[in-house]
């Protein structure tokens, strides 16, 4: 029986007509522009499913057609004016090419914006090839445009497009990365620009976004020659070196980028970082390292810090002046001398931002890569005469001088400076640990004094108190100005640093059952600093994500103090103030989530933590441990630790939580006092902080603690409870 007539009208497919899909995989194909009817189906089956975790759905059905053979020419286009266009636009491209012949032998004239003209370029490639703009992969409204070819090299300006925002983001809001066309003309026509790199305005606002926001690799660049040197052309000898525009992408990305897969352990993956002269290498090193450091990435941190060493090393960066004529006849070996004042000092940052980097992540309780002694270069000078290049002498000091901690030269003192000084002494807090470690036969008994043991005392003097007490007049506040709308994230970590080291070099010792124990002390004043630091911070509207990674070790540590007085509260039996100490652990748990959210390192310190928490979370007999004096919504200040007639939390957002004077003022001043936070004691600040004042009160009444005491002769066993704070790296 013949088959019934079919209903549609549709007339057969001409040969090679359908998609170049449906032909592969013989099915049926209605030939529809842009995409045919099985295309778009099958695209809808499979976005319908959610992504597997690091894929992304295509944002468009797979389908394409012949370019020749079986298409028609559009209707709505006349073809006299289609071949009238494309004659004009081939004209145009001879004259551009000819013009960029000429470009190299034009190298008596000034340097020219170097204009990388993808927009029309991207235009003319998707016309030519029969699609309107609007239709062009190229086009803005999906993502990033890389450079295809940079033709118009002599307009001083460049080509504006519709909307840098558009250009900007993809249709996720997010940067895209896309690969040049095959096209073997447009290859050759690719003048310099790296095609991994994104397009000359969005680089451009990276860059901006780097030196704003970046707490940690910014301060290696000097920042006006770097933006001088963005205006050359690429293939000029001066223009930055692509390693570092690399570098510099995948650091700007945190704050930028919004189209990030993030894994369920808080591993992030972003298209720039995941990509060089040897000295530019160790600078995009450097700035990739504190990348990975935010990320929690602890294999590539130690990857990188190991390299960074073992480079600057041969290259005589240790030496005085980044430079030693010993050995330099070797061919290629080491450094020429430094040629200018701004080289002399960006070879100092760059070695004392490896130095750094060697020290923080050795905080946990490994060996340095590079040894105090073997580092013979001065210290950096200030910013200001770094980006002025004001030319003045090398910084008298470096790490022999004797009152290198507490002397500060103001023309050789600057918050960097007292941030780089902090992070050293904390180094040497971590060899003293190391050392003593490695030289011991035993185990540390409770019988021992730390005060006693070589070194120890000294070591003690300057972390506890000198450091911070040397601090010039005008550095001696947090970094926050008065109205809160300003921050100086170096200044900020050089006076919470020392309190962190405070609580490395005595934790070891520390006994909540001896009221005479000095390490208690010191610990306890050290951990209420840290704490005071944090809530002045958050009395603001500023972000703490800008500040620097190494400030959720410090908010760790202090956790980790509190940990061992909570489970003391927890054996005699003080709910009261039990509860009080869970709520700034919680305090200092939500401070490493916020931070989480854009460095994961944040929250997988809040993690360990949580392992460190896990045995008095099984003692307490708190109904919610982990919720006690946590806002309804995380890092609601409105609703933060305040207190009604009804004993319900609200308190104005401004007066978030502070230390207290009045009840401080209980306490007798001695050396463990806060002398970090301010230039006064903290007894003169009265800043109402509710709770606060219950822990003073609290902690100040513990078994009678004085901290008005001399050295006990008493020395604790090391405690389960405290943990290094890279205890999860990789070297085991």
């Amino acid at each position: 029986m013949p088959k019934a007539a079919s209903g549609s009208s549709r007339p057969a497919l001409r040969r090679n007509q359908a998609c170049l899909s449906c032909r592969k995989r013989k099915l049926k194909c209605d030939a529809a522009r842009p995409h045919c009817g099985t295309c778009v189906k099958q695209w809808h089956a499979v976005i319908s499913v959610p992504p597997p975790v690091g894929y992304a759905h295509p944002t468009e059905p797979q389908c394409s057609y012949d370019p020749v053979e079986g298409l028609p020419i559009a209707p709505d286009v006349d073809p006299a004016d289609k071949i009238r266009m494309l004659e004009e636009q081939i004209s145009l491209l001879k004259s551009q090419l000819n013009e960029s012949k000429n470009f190299n032998s034009r190298s008596t004239s000034p340097p020219r914006h170097f204009v990388p003209n993808h927009a029309r370029v991207g235009s003319i490639l998707s016309n030519s090839s029969g699609k309107s703009p609007a239709n062009s992969p190229n086009d803005g409204g999906n993502g990033i445009i890389l450079p295809q070819a940079s033709l118009d090299m002599t307009n001083n300006q460049r080509y504006a497009v519709d909307s840098p925002e558009s250009q900007f983001r993809g249709s996720t809001g997010s940067p895209e990365l896309r690969q040049p066309g095959g096209n073997g003309l447009m290859d050759m026509l690719l003048s310099g620009w790296d095609p991994d790199l994104p397009d000359h305005d969005t680089l451009d606002h990276y860059i901006d976004v780097f030196f704003r926001c970046d707490p940690c690799g910014s301060r290696v660049l000097h920042r006006p020659s770097f933006l001088a040197s963005m205006r050359l052309h690429p293939k000029d000898p001066n223009f930055p070196h692509s390693a570092v525009l690399h570098a510099i992408c995948a650091s700007a990305s945190r704050w930028s980028s919004h189209d990030i897969v993030t894994s369920p352990d808080g591993t992030r993956r972003d298209r720039f970082a995941e990509f060089h002269d040897i000295f530019p290498v160790m600078q995009a090193c450097i700035l990739l390292s504190w990348y990975f450091y935010q990320e929690g990435r602890w294999v590539e941190v130690w990857i990188f810090a190991g390299f960074q060493t073992r480079v600057a090393v041969p290259l005589r960066l240790n030496y005085p002046g980044t430079f030693s004529s010993h050995g330099a006849n070797s061919p290629g070996a080491y450094l020429a001398p430094p040629r200018d004042f701004k080289e002399l000092e960006c070879r100092r940052r760059t070695w004392w931002m490896t130095i750094m980097f060697d020290r923080i992540v050795s905080v946990g309780g490994w060996l340095h890569g590079v040894d105090e002694r073997d580092i013979g270069t001065e210290l950096p000078l200030r910013c200001y005469d770094f980006e002025n290049d004001t030319n003045i002498p090398s910084n008298p000091q470096d790490l022999s001088t004797k009152d290198l901690f507490t002397r500060h030269p103001p023309a050789y003192t600057d918050s960097f400076l007292l941030f780089l000084k902090s992070v050293m002494l904390f180094g040497r807090v971590t060899d003293y640990s190391t050392r003593s470690n490695l030289r011991s036969n035993s185990v540390p008994t409770k019988h021992q004094n730390p005060f006693h043991l070589p070194g120890f005392e000294e070591l003690d003097a300057v972390v506890s108190s000198g450091f911070l007490e040397s601090f010039p007049p005008n550095w001696r506040h947090l970094g926050v100005t008065d109205d809160g709308g300003a921050m100086d994230t170096d200044l900020y970590m050089a006076h919470i640093v020392p309190h962190a080291a405070t609580i490395t070099l005595h934790n070891p010792f520390l006994n909540f059952n001896d009221s005479q124990n000095v390490s208690t002390a010191r610990c306890v004043n050290a951990t209420r600093s840290i704490l005071a630091a944090y809530y002045r911070l958050s009395e603001t509207s500023l972000d703490i994500t800008r500040l620097h990674p190494f400030v959720t070790i410090c908010w760790y540590l202090a956790a980790v103090v509190q940990i061992q007085l909570c489970k003391y509260f927890i054996e005699i039996g003080d709910t009261s103030r039990e509860s009080t100490v869970w709520g700034e652990i919680n305090v200092l748990r939500f401070a490493m989530l916020n931070y989480g959210t854009k460095s994961p390192v944040g929250t997988r310190q809040e993690k360990l933590l949580q392992g460190l928490m896990t045995e008095i979370v099984r003692m307490t007999s708190q109904m919610q441990p982990l919720e006690v004096g946590v806002p309804l919504y995380p890092f609601s200040h409105a609703t933060l630790f305040s207190k009604d007639g009804s004993g319900v939390v609200q308190q104005d957002p401004i007066d978030t939580p502070l230390p207290d004077g009045r009840r401080f003022e209980e306490l007798p001043t001695s050396p463990t006092s806060l002398g970090g936070l301010a230039s006064t004691p903290l007894s003169s600040q009265s800043i109402p902080s509710p709770m606060v004042q219950q822990t003073h009160a609290a902690v100040g009444g513990v078994s009678g603690w004085n901290t008005h005491i001399s050295p006990p002769n008493v020395r604790l066993p090391h405690n389960p409870l405290y943990s290094h704070p890279h205890s999860s790296y990789p070297p085991h």
